[in-house]
């Protein structure tokens, strides 16, 4: 894990703002010093800075029945007019390189004519918040039979210089097939091609999910909290 000293000033330390007020800023809404994703895409949110003004501006967005989620390193402080659901203690990987193998299996390029498909695994399986539109937020990659989607993964957050692996999910039928390792395998490879690093979260308490991002190469870099904010019944 990286020292605490310098840490705050990393952008992986606030990805969603470093993503969504940067290379992301097309799929994303703003209101002032507060930002998020659009609604169809997803529910991450985030301010400027933890300043009053800044965590005030959050009121402006739009917050729907899942909430807003945000992911720092120290938590989020509710605004007036939004209370905490619920936080999570999560962990940051990165990965600094990645053997590329090739896959056992068939791969195919999923784009917005998979989306429907994408949607109802991902409702499925529940790797993460995933809405109908989640599929344009990077690259995205999957595994067919007989014409059906039954594994994928792809990228989400995109902070310079860094990229997101997620949305990986394998259908109940056809787990312990090496399709989640595979699919991620390649697509943090195609990262680091372009030059990028890859990184990606879990629930700190999903050790067997850690593992096996641990044995892709990826490495402890931070701790996380997740927290989801909503208004207020």
């Amino acid at each position: 894990m990286d020292g605490q000293q310098g840490r705050l000033s990393h952008k992986l330390d606030r990805p969603i703002w470093s993503a969504l007020t940067t290379r992301q800023a097309d799929i994303a809404e703003r209101a002032g010093a507060a930002v998020r994703l659009r609604p169809d895409i997803g529910v991450f949110a985030a301010a400027a800075d933890a300043s009053v003004d800044s965590r005030f501006a959050l009121t402006g967005l739009r917050c729907g029945p899942e909430g807003l989620w945000f992911l720092e390193v120290d938590g989020v402080a509710p605004p007036p007019g939004l209370v905490v659901h619920h936080n999570a203690a999560c962990v940051q990987m990165i990965a600094d390189r990645i053997e590329a193998r090739e896959p056992a299996f068939e791969v195919e390029t999923l784009g917005d004519a998979d989306a429907p498909a994408m949607f109802a695994l991902a409702r499925l399986t529940e790797p993460g918040p995933f809405f109908e539109h989640t599929n344009r937020m990077g690259n995205f990659i999957g595994v067919k039979q007989d014409g059906r989607l039954i594994a994928m993964a792809g990228e989400r957050l995109r902070p310079e210089g860094f990229t997101e692996v997620s949305g990986v999910c394998t259908h109940p039928d056809h787990r312990g097939k090496g399709y989640a390792g595979g699919l991620m395998r390649i697509v943090a490879s195609r990262i680091v091609a372009r030059g990028e690093t890859p990184f990606l979260h879990s629930y700190a308490d999903n050790a067997g999910a850690i593992a096996l991002y641990e044995a892709l190469g990826f490495r402890l870099r931070s701790a996380m909290t997740l927290t989801v904010l909503v208004a207020p019944a």
